[in-house]
């Protein structure tokens, strides 16, 4: 199939603008285009107009250290977030990393942030502190809802001002929308960035009234047809001021879904295991970009921190921070993907390494995790136990369950576990951060 390349190349005069769409917790398999059995028709258009990765990785397995990777190309053990963070936590970014939006300030960008931060919530540490020009939305989760003793009132922000407390959620996915929609319009032709950080379907799970009881699959259904639609709103909005050919749309996740929740958790498919996680069902994402033409799914292992070097490249900048990831683009033009991009692809969790995966090889090393040991319903929360996995390999084409082991004498075995030691005893791990915590902090 002859491949597209997308349009603005031709048009050198006009830089592309960015439109980032993160969910929170969606499973592998929640949107259509991907399996799912709630109707997402905006985001399968996106789709069927662009690429979709069927091997796409998030930065982490939980929401902080996955929204770091994405935004400075960094993973966890690079960037120094590596645990979900919580209100007047003592850890935050560092601002020793360029971000995305301070990387495309050297084109003139504008870039703005709407919806959920997660990476400091002191002053020093907010959205307009790392080269967005404007943010709206939490700083945190929304289910760190005050509780009376160390969690205050949950805050919406605009830029650096309080301006509501404790939201009605079932509004958020609209405000947030109709934020988005704002900004698009107030750009009149400068190249901007716009990363729209969803709330949603992370717990508690809220929809509108334009959406509630329409899927027929329950409240997690009702909240993934209002994210496509606001997805649809972006869309109808960038081809109302004649952008949107000039747009480049990626739609993915910071992780994978909250098992323990039940139906109101997303679909991780056959994939094993769920959010907290090193297995596939914990970090393999659906991801999808339009506006560098049409092509079959693209199989080839990728992850997030290969956002950051590909927005720069289209934008024609040579990135001069270091980064971890690798620019799509030779990937996406590449006639024989196998032979591309057959990099390590690092799993941790809490900043400790436990696999990693090498073209359709992944290792686990021992180690120990949350599994469901019984699920909620309905609002109600389940609860996790702990398991372990000895040394294991799989072959994710064979088996993307990761459920049969292959043999540990094996030519593959061996290859993988030197890869992992060589990663687990590389000198580059977790540098010195002014924002390290002095002690773990136990997972949520």
């Amino acid at each position: 199939m002859m491949f597209v390349y997308f349009p603005i190349k031709a048009q050198q005069q006009q830089l592309p603008n960015y439109v980032i769409v993160l969910m929170d917790d969606m499973g592998y398999q929640d949107l259509a285009c991907f399996g799912g059995n709630v109707p997402t028709p905006h985001i399968d258009q996106l789709a069927a107009e662009g690429i979709k990765f069927t091997n796409f990785y998030a930065g982490a397995n939980v929401c902080s250290p996955s929204r770091a990777s994405l935004l400075t190309g960094l993973y966890p053990n690079h960037n120094g977030i590596t645990r979900v963070l919580f209100p007047h936590d003592i850890v935050s970014l560092s601002h020793q990393y360029q971000t995305i939006p301070q990387c495309l300030a050297i084109k003139g960008y504008t870039s703005a942030l709407v919806g959920k931060w997660h990476l400091g919530d002191t002053p020093e540490y907010l959205p307009l502190q790392y080269g967005f020009s404007f943010y709206y939305g939490l700083p945190y989760s929304n289910d760190m809802l005050p509780n009376g003793k160390t969690t205050p009132d949950l805050p919406v922000y605009r830029n650096e001002k309080v301006v509501d407390k404790n939201p009605d959620q079932a509004q958020l996915t609209t405000n947030y929308t109709q934020q988005s929609i704002e900004f698009i319009r107030e750009q009149q032709g400068k190249p901007f960035f716009l990363y729209l950080a969803h709330s949603m379907p992370h717990v508690p799970l809220a929809v509108s009234d334009k959406f509630k009881d329409k899927s027929g699959k329950g409240l997690y259904g009702d909240v993934m047809m209002e994210l496509d639609w606001s997805v649809g709103q972006i869309v109808k909005t960038l081809k109302e001021q004649n952008e949107y050919e000039h747009t480049v749309i990626i739609v993915t996740s910071d992780n994978g879904p909250w098992l323990i929740w039940g139906n109101w958790a997303g679909n991780s498919a056959s994939l094993r295991e769920g959010k907290f996680t090193s297995f596939d069902g914990g970090q393999r994402v659906p991801f999808l970009i339009k506006g560098l033409g049409h092509q079959p799914d693209i199989d080839v292992p990728a992850n997030m921190v290969d956002i950051y070097p590909t927005l720069a490249e289209l934008a024609g900048i040579k990135p001069t921070a270091k980064h971890d990831g690798k620019s799509l683009l030779p990937l996406i033009r590449a006639k024989n993907k196998k032979s591309f991009n057959n990099r390590v692809i690092p799993f941790y969790t809490q900043g400790l390494l436990q696999a990693i995966r090498k073209g359709d090889w992944k290792y686990h090393g021992k180690h120990d995790y949350q599994t469901v040991d019984h699920v909620g319903n309905n609002g109600m929360v389940g609860k996790y136990k702990r398991a372990n996995i000895t040394e294991s390999l799989f072959n994710l084409v064979e088996n993307p369950g990761e459920d049969t082991p292959k043999d540990t004498v094996n030519t593959p075995f061996i290859e993988m576990k030197t890869l992992f030691d060589q990663w687990l005893n590389a000198p580059d791990q977790l540098p010195p951060s002014p924002s390290r915590p002095k002690a773990p902090v136990k997972e949520k």
